[in-house]
């Protein structure tokens, strides 16, 4: 069952022609286990939007939960610009509404499932029916599932939080009480260590903003107030705090809990376009941080979809000019990286301003990534992050490369194109860099009580610091560990694929044709695995480019897996099975997280429609004529980018 780490996985780019970055990619990812990853879902207005995934996990019929589990969705990945629509498509012709038997309903981060038994007959009009299953095909539409959800607990963002940080006691006599953040493992194998010492606070803040704020705010809170419990209670400074949610994304519950309990006031806002209550509520928590002081810790947790939820126009722009910038943004094709150096500038509170803002006050932050790479300075436009990769100068050279200037195909409100001028001519300030206060070492009272002596490793900090608590690759290796449980052969192709759904689709397709060869074949010369079952898991995030005017309604994921079911179904493959979705349980302007599909969804009658929904950008449309086609999660509470999954038998 051993074969040579990374191997197969090359042979296999290399006999598709891939672009030699993503064979680099494959290969750098081959030392990890095995992910795979869902793409996210967006419910907004907007043409276009960057997404990351979050891990889902399915149920059926024959693999029932053991235990109620609240699925928590964070921010969407984004290496490149997914373009998702939200208008109205026309009406589709009708279609009889037909079944995937045992497919995965989640609502509200509850697990449902659909025990209905097959339709015995359908009408010449139906997409698809249960019918049209083999055995092993309702069998590994549940295994996808399964794959899927443990993705989206290995991403649960209160369980990312509790596993860095914790409080401990100083003393015997448990007087000395404090708060250790642990980073993850460096090149050379060991933990780094950030040690607060509560005893030198007289209050904490906890800011959070993004799709997994409540879940993460809350899981800060009660990781204090467990310091409570202690004899050092009156040491533990008071905790307050405001968190900025997106709308539906915390039960009443949580709510509730987080006011009343731990004094935090909960916001709601809109995402991925900002609105008014967006720009109330980050001038709330940038209220808070400028009446921060040296005695105040301020945690901050940062997750996808910060950048909307967090939006403060810097004078004298308003929301409305933000709002379109962020279209044009998105309209332009401009990558997510390119975006953000452009809305660091246009805002207070992004590019390393909230810390900035903050100092003298300290400031731990930790970051649930939706983004590939995990650039800090990138989830939710770094606003705690020093802006040291970017200025005024490389914002007006996006603008003029992507046509967003006067003239251009996506001239940029006039506000926002003078803002930059005036920036460039250095009549403004750009973001703080590494050299500002607000980044500088600390000097803690351990380490200067011995002047004669260097200070310890754990009291070498900054004022203010960053932690990585989750991300794509957590969910992906997730996956692939669930698929192994299950019985199939994982293969991790990697976290970092992006590109055209569609054609990102047919590559998953074309592997998976190679490995249905050895069904048949006595002996494959040079074999992607070893054997079948098999399961490709890969995470990354993928993007659609929109024709203007569009009026389909759809996702990146929704519509790799069109692209992957019209595959199948030209190429006669059966006992295949893939799978697409967004760990925030979003995907697009939809309420579907993604898509699970199967060679036998397509047919000949149902393959025009296929093709003019697909043309269209309509998968949406489509997928739904096919009852458990569509996985819905609704919101999971964490958002960690996008896995997709192909299982071969």
């Amino acid at each position: 069952m051993s074969h040579p780490a990374g191997a197969p996985i090359a042979r296999l780019l290399l006999f598709f022609c891939l672009p030699a970055t993503m064979i680099a990619k494959a290969a750098a990812s081959s030392s990890m286990r095995r992910p795979w990853r869902f793409l996210p879902k967006v419910s907004s207005s907007t043409h276009v939007a960057t997404f990351a995934s979050n891990g889902i996990r399915p149920c059926s019929p024959s693999h029932p939960p053991s235990r109620v589990v609240r699925f928590f969705r964070a921010d969407i990945i984004r290496n490149n610009v997914i373009v998702d629509v939200h208008h109205r498509a026309a009406p589709p012709k009708p279609r009889t509404r037909t079944s995937i038997p045992g497919a995965i309903r989640y609502q509200s981060g509850q697990r449902f499932y659909n025990n209905k038994s097959p339709k015995s007959s359908l009408s010449s009009s139906s997409s698809s029916s249960s019918s049209d299953m083999t055995a092993n095909e309702v069998r590994m539409t549940q295994d996808a599932i399964r794959m899927a959800d443990a993705a989206i607990r290995a991403v649960d963002p209160s369980a990312a939080v509790r596993d860095r940080l914790r409080v401990r006691f100083a003393d015997d006599n448990n007087r000395r009480v404090e708060l250790v953040a642990t980073a993850a493992a460096g090149s050379d194998g060991a933990c780094r260590e950030l040690v607060y010492d509560l005893s030198e606070y007289d209050d904490v803040s906890i800011l959070s903003f993004g799709k997994a704020s409540a879940a993460m705010a809350m899981a800060v809170a009660e990781v204090l107030e467990s310091a409570k419990d202690s004899q050092s209670r009156e040491s533990v400074p008071r905790v307050d705090g405001i968190v900025i949610i997106k709308d539906d994304h915390a039960s009443d519950d949580e709510i509730k809990v987080l006011n009343d309990k731990h004094d935090i006031v909960v916001r709601s806002a809109s995402h991925p376009v900002p609105d008014a209550r967006s720009v109330a509520a980050a001038n709330e928590i940038i209220g808070k941080a400028d009446s921060s002081h040296d005695r105040t810790l301020v945690v901050a947790c940062v997750s996808g979809g910060g950048s909307a939820l967090f939006c403060s126009p810097r004078h004298p722009l308003t929301i409305h000019d933000l709002v379109g910038t962020n279209d044009r943004l998105l309209a332009s094709g401009m990558p997510i990286e390119g975006m953000n150096v452009i809305r660091k500038r246009l805002e207070d509170g992004k590019g390393g301003r909230l810390a900035s803002r903050a100092y003298p006050a300290t400031v731990l932050t930790l970051v649930l990534s939706d983004i590939i790479g995990d650039p800090l300075d990138l989830i939710a436009s770094g606003p705690t992050v020093p802006d040291d990769g970017s200025g005024w100068d490389d914002a007006c050279e996006l603008v003029e490369e992507y046509g967003l200037d006067v003239g251009g195909v996506h001239e940029l409100p006039g506000a926002v194109l003078d803002m930059l001028r005036m920036g460039r001519d250095g009549e403004l300030d750009d973001t703080p860099k590494s050299s500002h206060p607000a980044f500088s070492q600390m000097i803690t009272s351990s380490s200067s009580s011995d002047e004669s002596s260097s200070p310890k490793e754990e009291d070498s900090k900054l004022y203010s610091e960053t932690i990585l608590v989750g991300n794509n690759r957590a969910a992906v290796m997730a996956a692939a560990d669930e698929a192994e449980v299950l019985g199939y052969s994982p293969i991790v192709l990697g976290t970092r694929f992006d590109g055209e759904a569609s054609s990102v689709a047919g590559t998953y397709i074309s592997m998976a044709e190679m490995l249905t060869r050895q069904r048949s074949e006595e002996a494959v010369r040079y074999p992607i695995a070893p054997s079948l079952p098999v399961a490709l898991i890969s995470g990354g995030e993928t993007i659609v480019t929109l024709p203007p005017k569009c009026t389909g309604k759809g996702g990146r994921n929704q519509e790799a897996a069109l692209s992957a079911a019209m595959k199948m179904s030209a190429l006669n493959m059966r006992d295949v099975v893939f799978a697409s979705v967004g760990t925030d349980g979003t995907d697009g302007p939809t309420d579907a997280a993604g898509a699970v599909v199967y060679g036998g969804l397509v047919n000949e009658e149902t393959m025009a429609d296929a093709k003019e929904a697909l043309r269209n950008h309509d998968a949406y449309t489509f997928l739904d004529s096919v009852e458990g086609a569509l996985v819905r999660t609704g919101p999971t509470g964490t958002n960690v980018a996008d896995i997709c999954i192909t299982l071969v038998k």
